[in-house]
């Protein structure tokens, strides 16, 4: 079947924004909406299930439930806001030439979300910098569908990059698409490392601060905050390790030769 999201709530909304969180590079986007999930009361108005996501069904205790999405809905200092939540988005494959089921996702999210009122998106995820990301703090790198919106980000401390560039997913389709729905909005990528498959809770955390600077959130960062400690120390460590055999590889061998390669 193609992408259905079904509503479980008549809720109405007065001028709703969405947000967006689905896994990507290091989960910055899922962890972040995750993180902002726990720390304001929410309940779903919408569950989005689609052929593209993955053929399996998740147990817990044996009890089968549908791999699926979520929209939910926070009220946050007086603003309806709207999350797009969930384990799963369309698979993303380089050496695959089709690119249907992703164009259809982002399509289907978008008329739902038009209906509901949506007329702001703004998505979360996370921008690859490589090895780069174990030695230097990350920043939150935005790109805007207009001029003031990324003006306003960069205000509140995101960084703006002058390189050409990508993004792919759901994270720029509902942006780029969007565009012909009436829709403008951002994404806010945190800087992150491929590598990092089981997620970086430090980028993520530089995209809630960015967040709870431009929205005005009052977020309790204690939790998020130990867990970026952690990485960071198995960051220092990592690199310290990787000094260290590159410093024996460096010594002369016994014989007083050293070799290049």
């Amino acid at each position: 079947m193609p992408t259905h999201v079904r509503m479980v709530s008549k809720k109405t909304f007065k001028s709703p924004v969405l947000f967006t969180g689905l896994p990507g590079i290091g989960l910055v986007g899922k962890i972040s909406v995750d993180y902002l999930l726990k720390q304001f009361k929410h309940e779903r108005v919408a569950v989005v299930q689609s052929d593209s996501f993955p053929p399996s069904v998740h147990t817990q205790n044996s009890i089968i439930e549908p791999i699926q999405d979520e929209i939910v809905y926070c009220k946050i200092n007086g603003q309806d806001c709207l999350f797009l939540a969930g384990p799963v988005q369309p698979y993303l494959d380089a050496r695959s030439n089709s690119s249907v089921e992703h164009y259809e996702f982002a399509y289907s999210i978008l008329e739902a979300v038009q209906k509901m009122g949506v007329k702001q998106i703004f998505t979360l995820a996370g921008i690859n910098v490589g090895d780069q990301r174990l030695t230097v703090e990350p920043r939150v790198v935005v790109s805007a569908t207009n001029q003031k919106l990324l003006e306003e980000f960069k205000k509140a401390g995101a960084f703006v990059s002058k390189q050409d560039g990508l993004i792919s997913g759901a994270a720029g389709l509902l942006l780029g698409l969007g565009m012909d729905y009436g829709v403008q909005g951002a994404c806010l990528m945190g800087e992150t490392s491929a590598s990092l498959v089981y997620g970086d809770p430090g980028s993520a955390k530089k995209v809630l601060e960015l967040l709870s600077k431009r929205f005005g959130w009052k977020i309790n960062m204690q939790a998020i905050e130990k867990e970026s400690q952690n990485i960071e120390k198995a960051f220092t460590q990592l690199v310290k390790n990787l000094e260290e055999q590159q410093g024996e590889a460096e010594k002369p061998s016994k014989g007083g030769l050293s070799y290049v390669r």
